[in-house]
């Protein structure tokens, strides 16, 4: 991809909501492309779209194909045309009847693992589903007209994001929770033993960061079993992710090399090993699915030689945070001055503080440290684009500069950025499992000249994208 272009990390839950509620799918999404077509902004990054479990991480799903209903806007009933539905429902999406069910009878369970329902459900058989599905069918009924009206409001945000030149990006787990639709309906896919239970779960070795490792408990893939059906499962995901966005990308990529395999019965992650994954002949059968493989490789931590060559094999784009790069080391990847083209610059991520907080957490010494590597970047931006100085010269904008001066040819900065709003305004924090995953603004918080500033940072940075032609 040869233009530059500029986006913003803001998940949808995030939109405004006047009721209190998360953000939904409703008026707020359609104000937000204006505003970001007034930004100049042409790509749109969010989270996972998925259902989540009861701590609200989208990265731990009771589905990795349904969308969220707490997405839907509250007068979500009006948008079903009969017609319409009885149309979808003959041809549904492959995962629709699985999905409709699991969470019929997961509600009927008060919500308790489907490792914990009685027999006849957990293992699904087919008279005992039947059954269930007869006396629960209006749920079930229901459970698909809710699918059935976010694909309808989401592919029409997603037409007229395009029509503005705007890019969706979406965000993959490469794991699926335990307790989900896929699992129990697809237990061959997955290393679980004869009574369904994982027999290794996954995490991350310890490292500097962590004595123990992480033991993140999902369970890992029948790569065996997934390689034999041709890789069935991991098209039709891929496929229903690229009907919904733009650009895809793979979190925890290097997983798609080799796996971190801990056995269930250990209770941290440091027995664990390394597996070897058919990442390689995954790629290549998706490559024939989709030839331009829109999909960018979330590749942040410790990387190996083997990682970066499949990457590289593939031409995926890879990502790198500005925060991170001011330790001082040689080849840090995301340093200001170790920049690559075909990768996406983010000032930071979800998982990170916001730039203003992380820069208010450092000592006096490292803030001028960063300082006299920024200022003559924004004091550049502001000679030539005739921008406020004592804008550019405020973190988090100086950080803001460095991304969209980049070599990277995309950067994506968080809502929370551009709003320079403190810590007390971050997405997530990991290793945490409360307050997470409910931050959202408010146009009260948007100044009516930040979009002017950004589109002109925009234009002076070369990032139009397709914008220029809308």
């Amino acid at each position: 991809m040869n233009k530059r272009q500029a986006g913003v990390l803001l998940h949808p839950t995030s939109l405004p909501n006047p009721n209190g509620k998360p953000g939904q799918l409703n008026n707020q999404a359609w104000l937000f492309l204006d505003w970001m077509e007034s930004a100049g902004l042409s790509i749109w990054q969010m989270l996972p779209l998925t259902e989540p479990h009861d701590d609200l991480s989208p990265y731990q799903a009771v589905s990795a194909f349904a969308l969220n209903p707490a997405l839907l806007p509250d007068d979500w009933q009006s948008f079903i045309e009969p017609q319409a539905f009885a149309a979808y429902s003959k041809t549904p999406p492959h995962w629709l009847e699985d999905y409709a069910l699991f969470m019929a009878i997961r509600d009927n369970q008060n919500h308790a693992s489907w490792s914990q329902w009685p027999d006849g459900l957990k293992n699904r058989d087919t008279d005992v589903l039947q059954a269930f599905s007869l006396e629960h069918s209006e749920k079930i009924t229901a459970l698909k007209q809710q699918q059935y009206v976010l694909s309808v409001i989401w592919h029409k945000l997603k037409k007229e994001a395009n029509q503005k030149g705007i890019q969706l990006f979406g965000d993959m787990p490469i794991f699926v929770a335990f307790d989900s639709a896929d699992v129990w309906a697809n237990p061959d896919q997955f290393q679980l033993d004869e009574d369904l239970n994982p027999t290794v779960v996954t995490g991350v070795p310890p490292d500097y960061f962590s004595e123990t490792g992480q033991r993140w408990g999902n369970p890992h893939y029948n790569w065996q079993a997934m390689q034999a059906d041709g890789f069935s499962w991991w098209r039709k995901r891929v496929a229903e992710a690229l009907k919904q966005f733009d650009l895809v990308r793979i979190d925890h990529f290097r997983g798609l090399e080799a796996s971190w395999e801990i056995d269930a019965t250990e209770e941290t992650a440091i027995n664990g090993h390394w597996v070897k994954i058919p990442g390689e002949a995954l790629l290549d059968v998706l490559q024939k699915d989709f030839p331009d493989l829109p999909l960018v490789a979330e590749d942040l931590g410790i990387i190996t030689d083997e990682v970066v060559a499949l990457k590289e094999k593939y031409a995926l784009p890879g990502m790198s945070v500005l925060q991170f790069g001011f330790n001082g080391l040689p080849d840090n990847p995301h340093s200001l001055h170790e920049q690559v083209e075909n990768s996406v610059t983010y000032t930071g991520t979800h998982d990170n503080d916001t730039t203003l907080g992380w820069f208010e957490s450092l000592d006096d010494g490292a803030k001028h440290w960063i300082m006299e590597q920024l200022t003559p970047l924004a004091r550049d931006k502001i000679a030539q684009a005739n921008l406020p100085e004592e804008l550019l010269l405020s973190m988090p904008w100086p950080l803001i500069v460095a991304g969209f001066e980049s070599v990277a040819s995309r950067v994506i900065v968080p809502m929370q950025d551009f709003l320079m709003l403190d810590s007390s305004h971050r997405m997530n924090i990991p290793g945490t499992s409360e307050g997470n995953w409910g931050w959202q603004f408010d146009w009260s918080q948007v100044p009516e000249e930040l979009a002017v500033h950004i589109k002109t940072l925009v234009f002076h940075s070369n990032r139009l994208g397709d914008l220029h032609e809308k």
